[in-house]
């Protein structure tokens, strides 16, 4: 229950033991054809070039700079969390540079901070950001910055890794050029694959830039000729068969549950956790508005060993949770309600956890509250169903 890998569906456990084939062999193509259209369907995108790079959401970042941005353009990098920096990292390694638009770590992108830099850096090409920051917990208005991304002719890079299944994306309607994500969040399957969509605009990009893609392996212009439509594929690198079996099972019980039910199953779980962390007395860094239900950020309140509580529910428990990272390190624990992790059963042991260790370093909180808020949280779910 940290900040992912999350738990991973039994049935996606099951699919990696299945026979491994050749990469290039008939029944793979068509199971990467079908992985195709189920990851258009999570994305909600008509995109052509839409993917997993066989490697982790790093990669999918990686990927997307390295193929749009090229030595000495500009690129305007939002950044509220940890994640906004590696961005800036991938821009300036191109050699290109990277305009900063910084807020503080647990509040969402100012969109008027943001629309001021488009108009300071007519000549960027780009606005890079995060939709969803796994650091803090905070999701950002990724239409309304994509909107901006357009209004000045730029292109619109989004990372989305902790967002996708958990929260709306939706890229067509977003208007956006090139989002990534990742497979070991709220997708509930295994590390190491990132699902990558460019849009049309992008491809064009790609294929008339004026210097070679910085990578080869990341290089769109020769992934495409493995991914592409027909039946021909061009070998370009030994595809993680066994990783892609486990992506195809974790997209069909998106596909199965529904976006919308799934993106309202995160949101229902959040708030019963939300009501039995707050009926202990504790605080979510988040303003409401702005959080995350799959991440729940929690303020550590004074005096607590914060390490030792997250030592405790693992070793008494076997429950994990995360810690704070860079500005937010030692100061708020990072609580998972991703995919497969996100349900009842969870929430309800993971408060019980977190009353036992609290409990242990003196800290008072009202006996029962916590369970009792729970309950009325998914009681009233059940009365309106």
């Amino acid at each position: 229950m940290g900040p992912g890998p999350s738990d991973v569906y039994p049935q996606v456990s099951l699919a990696l033991a299945r026979p491994t084939i050749g990469h290039l062999d008939p029944e793979f193509i068509r199971l990467m054809d079908e992985i195709k259209q189920l990851l258009q369907y999570a994305f909600r995108t008509d995109n052509e070039l839409t993917l997993p790079i066989s490697a982790p959401g790093s990669a999918g970042m990686e990927a997307c700079f390295v193929n749009l941005i090229e030595p000495n353009d500009t690129v305007i990098v939002c950044q509220n969390g940890v994640f906004g920096g590696r961005m800036k990292e991938n821009v300036e390694r191109i050699g290109a540079t990277a305009i900063m638009v910084e807020d503080s770590w647990g509040t969402a992108i100012d969109l008027d901070k943001v629309q001021a830099a488009a108009k300071q850096h007519p000549n960027a090409k780009a606005i890079a950001f995060v939709h969803a920051e796994t650091s803090t917990g905070v999701q950002s208005d990724a239409k309304a910055i994509c909107h901006i991304a357009r209004q000045y002719g730029m292109l619109s890079i989004v990372d989305t890794v902790t967002g996708l299944a958990g929260i709306p994306v939706d890229v067509d309607a977003w208007g956006a050029d090139a989002v990534y994500s990742g497979t070991q969040k709220c997708l509930s399957c295994v590390p190491g694959l990132s699902p990558v969509t460019f849009s049309d605009h992008a491809r064009e990009v790609i294929s008339t830039r004026k210097t070679p893609v910085q990578s080869w392996f990341l290089d769109m212009n020769l992934v495409m000729g493995y991914w592409g439509a027909g039946r021909q594929r061009a070998y370009h690198h030994t595809a993680p068969v066994n990783t892609l079996y486990a992506l195809h099972e974790s997209l069909t019980v998106l596909r199965d549950e529904g976006l919308e039910a799934s993106w309202a199953r995160h949101q229902l779980n959040h708030q019963a956790l939300k009501a039995g962390l707050e009926a202990m007395g504790l605080q979510l860094l988040v303003a409401e508005s702005d959080r995350l239900p799959q991440l729940n950020t929690v303020c550590v309140p004074d005096g607590i060993d914060e390490a030792l509580v997250r030592q405790q529910l693992l070793k008494e428990f076997s429950i994990e949770i995360g810690a704070g990272l860079g500005q937010l390190a030692g100061k708020v624990w990072r609580i998972g309600l991703m995919g497969y992790a996100s349900r009842e059963s969870n929430v309800r042991s993971c408060v019980q956890a977190l009353e036992s260790a609290l409990s242990k370093q003196s800290f008072q909180f009202p006996n029962g509250a916590a369970m009792l808020a729970i309950d009325e949280v998914y009681r009233q779910a059940a009365s309106t169903s």
